[in-house]
């Protein structure tokens, strides 16, 4: 889903894009002197012939000879729709006249979910899920040697052995309960896709109860990044993502999100991605789901990640990134954690009225309250959020948003503590978002820096396997 964070293409004599490129003449949209003129007739409208055709109706109705009579009753009654209906309406006609935007259809979406369905069954329980500690009272549990645990751990984390038969220093009268106490099966792979003459490689999951999920292994020539989901499904309704769309099904344990990781660990330490056996180096948490939705299932991956083997898998905290879409309280719990972790935002939007309808959650959580939440998370964590922007073509690529974007981040200091990822829409089926178009890109990318925010475009792999940001959906 996720790939690497590169620079944008620059380009120091970038023409500015058609959208700011305007007419000379003032009777041409988008002058202000029309915008002016075009202005005070539709204030008309509302002020005056709206309510004088009302009047003139309810003099007929009444037989009231002087229609004009009633006018000041008539704009008393209607005072109150005036209001509410002329300040939204003016606002996009203003957008419409000066700006260009072209008025779009309202964008429909789904209900936001923020829990899983209930009834459904728990995944087996597997050493991932548990502590060093519990893995050791487990085995105790079952009337089982407790120091067999560490060496399960060994096997499981630093050999990234999954064949019970080369596990020789465990009894072989033994081996079968050991292995079934610790290591269940947790999910099956469908299917494997490859893009990028294999160095992308997107894997379709079978889960224990028939849930489907997708994770995606990119390598690089100096690092290898596991895109993992941390949801079957997501609830968050964002109407340009594919796993959006799909609703929630259920969460994932700390056991199935750690697996996806350790697949792919055995995939590069056995060679079978070009470029030789190697290791992952990076975690991201942008796959299938809203990893803050399933908050202790994914902090509990994350220290499994980061813990020394062969407790976990000894990555760097630093090497891991988890995204959200903005659950303000659980981004303020993450800061307290203790972990390194880069926090990503998806914030897609600068302002409440677009995001509220690009990313449901913003109508609980506003624009201002989300990015004050990122903001102390730099503060308290010293580590730099990424500000997450996929670029949909006359939906948020407007220049303007471009500089209110820069706005709303400086105003909470300028010491370094974000950067902005602009990402470029993937396609998915019978959608009708696109991406931006390459010169709005650019103009908006010069307009960020030109305000001192630091900015990247990223090299989305895996969009012909759908298997880029936005496209998972993981169907058989």
């Amino acid at each position: 889903m996720l790939s690497s964070m590169t620079g944008p293409t620059t380009d120091e004599t970038a023409a500015p894009t058609s959208s700011e490129e305007r007419p000379v003449g003032w009777w041409h949209r988008g002058h202000p002197v029309f915008a002016a003129l075009t202005g005070f007739f539709a204030g008309l409208v509302f002020v005056v012939v709206v309510p004088g055709a009302y009047a003139a109706v309810l003099a007929a109705l009444m037989d009231y000879e002087a229609a004009e009579d009633l006018f000041p009753f008539v704009l008393v009654t209607l005072a109150v729709p005036i209001a509410l209906l002329v300040p939204p309406v003016t606002r996009r006609f203003a957008r419409y006249m000066l700006l260009g935007e072209t008025p779009a259809e309202p964008i429909k979406t789904l209900p936001l979910v923020m829990e899983e369905p209930r009834g459904r069954k728990k995944p087996p329980r597997h050493l991932a899920d548990l502590t060093a500690a519990e893995r050791k009272a487990l085995l105790e549990e079952q009337g089982l040697p407790g120091f067999r645990a560490k060496q399960l751990s060994t096997h499981y984390f630093a050999r990234l052995v999954d064949d019970p038969e080369q596990m020789t220093d465990l009894p072989a009268g033994q081996r079968a309960d050991l292995v079934g106490a610790l290591l269940p099966e947790l999910m099956t792979p469908l299917r494997t896709m490859e893009a990028d003459k294999g160095t992308t490689r997107k894997v379709l999951w079978k889960l224990f109860d028939g849930a489907l999920v997708e994770s995606v292994l990119m390598r690089y020539p100096d690092r290898a990044t596991m895109c993992v989901s941390s949801q079957a499904g997501c609830g968050m309704a964002c109407p340009f993502c594919a796993t959006g769309q799909g609703g929630l099904q259920r969460n994932m344990s700390t056991a199935e999100i750690v697996e996806q990781v350790v697949a792919g660990a055995r995939s590069l330490a056995r060679g079978e991605v070009p470029g030789g056996p190697g290791r992952v180096s990076n975690v991201v948490f942008m796959g299938m789901g809203e990893p803050l939705a399933n908050y202790k299932a994914v902090i509990g991956a994350v220290r499994r990640l980061t813990d020394p083997n062969p407790d976990g898998l000894g990555m760097s905290a630093r090497g891991v990134t988890v995204s959200t879409v903005g659950l303000v309280p659980r981004i303020k719990q993450l800061a307290t954690e203790g972990i390194p972790v880069t926090l990503a935002l998806s914030l897609h939007a600068p302002d409440d009225e677009l995001r509220n309808e690009l990313v449901p959650i913003n109508t609980r959580f506003s624009v201002a309250e989300t990015v004050d939440a990122a903001w102390e998370y730099a503060r308290t964590t010293k580590r730099r959020v990424s500000i997450e922007y996929a670029m949909m073509r006359g939906i948020n690529d407007q220049a303007w948003r471009a500089d209110l974007l820069a706005d709303v981040l400086n105003a909470r200091g300028d010491w370094g503590w974000v950067h902005v990822n602009l990402i470029p829409l993937n396609p998915t089926p019978g959608s009708k978002w696109t991406a931006s178009d390459p010169a709005d890109e650019r103009e908006f990318v010069r307009r960020l820096e030109a305000k001192g925010i630091p900015t990247t475009v990223r090299d989305t792999r895996g969009s012909d396997i759908d298997g880029a940001c936005g496209q998972l959906a993981a169907t058989e």
